[in-house]
């Protein structure tokens, strides 16, 4: 299962209709939860998330709407006795908030931290990606290897069949068969998320291939002073950083609580979208939506 649930899409403070930051990434075993605001614990309860899907917790920067929930995520993992461990990543400069909050958490979870100070790989397949805002703040990218794609009926016309396959495919050759005879390149799916952050290199190096890409959409562009001066993203500039990209699907989150309404936000987007004459899917989130990845692309 490869799937985004967003547990809370407000910035800054709660709305009635939305929670602080939220999101959880559901990867194949594993669940990475990402910057955990104020009242994720009981959005988790919302959107039928057990506490025990959580491996890995990864925090953009330590401004409250992004970690103040990361106690009680903790504490509810000790009661529900989560035996698995959880690595919990995030800004070195952040170290003195998150060791407060870790502290307040119930102890009796095997907890790792892993705390990093530049761009870089942070575990396996998941890297860090320095970002552009008024603390030190990193963006996230979940990348799948690439593999190949078997094709049947070229299969069948080799003659590789049964365990042969799985030989194959782990050896790369059975006999005179090479692997790149019967299959066909199939690009490893990825995952990014971009939070709290200016135009930067870091947001398009994030952004470039994703196939899906939450990202901050905290002002409407005709904000866009509002923005700069906090170093955050207009929906417009959100739009044009996917369509840039070459972004598979892009998430809109992270809304200033000025906005009732989001249609407009999600129509700026959409409009710098097909003004680059991409064709990049645009979704304004909502609490509790469950977004699947798009399926895997095709190389030519």
């Amino acid at each position: 299962m490869r799937e985004l649930v967003v547990l809370g899409t407000s910035s800054q403070v709660p709305t009635r209709v939305r929670n602080h930051n939220g999101y959880l990434l559901r990867w194949d075993g594993e669940g990475l939860l990402f910057d955990p605001g104020e009242g994720t614990q009981r959005q988790m309860i919302h959107a039928g998330v057990p506490s025990t899907a959580v491996t890995r917790i990864c925090l953009t920067h330590v401004h409250g709407d992004h970690c103040y929930g990361l106690p009680g995520v903790l504490s509810r993992m000790v009661l529900d006795g989560v035996q698995h461990p959880v690595d919990l990543h995030y800004p070195a400069s952040g170290e003195a908030v998150v060791r407060a909050l870790v502290g307040l958490a119930t102890p009796g979870l095997d907890l790792r931290l892993h705390p990093h100070g530049a761009s870089g790989p942070v575990a396996d397949g998941l890297d860090a990606v320095a970002l552009r805002h008024r603390v030190e703040t990193y963006g996230y990218r979940l990348t799948e290897p690439d593999g190949r794609t078997f094709l049947p009926e070229r299969l069948a016309a080799a003659g590789v069949v049964g365990p042969d396959v799985a030989r194959l495919a782990r050896e790369g050759r059975v006999g005179d068969v090479r692997v790149e005879d019967v299959s066909v390149p199939r690009p490893g799916q990825r995952f990014a998320i971009v939070m709290d952050t200016a135009v930067c290199d870091g947001a398009a190096a994030l952004a470039d291939g994703a196939d899906l890409l939450l990202a901050e959409s905290t002002f409407a562009d005709e904000d866009a002073a509002l923005a700069a001066e906090h170093l955050h993203l207009t929906a417009g500039q959100a739009g044009a950083l996917a369509a840039v990209g070459g972004v598979g699907t892009l998430v809109l989150s992270h809304f200033s609580s000025r906005y009732t309404d989001l249609e407009p936000l999600h129509a700026q987007a959409e409009d710098a979208v097909r003004t680059a004459g991409a064709s990049t899917t645009v979704q304004a989130a909502s609490d509790g939506d469950r977004i699947a990845l798009p399926a895997r692309r095709t190389l030519p």
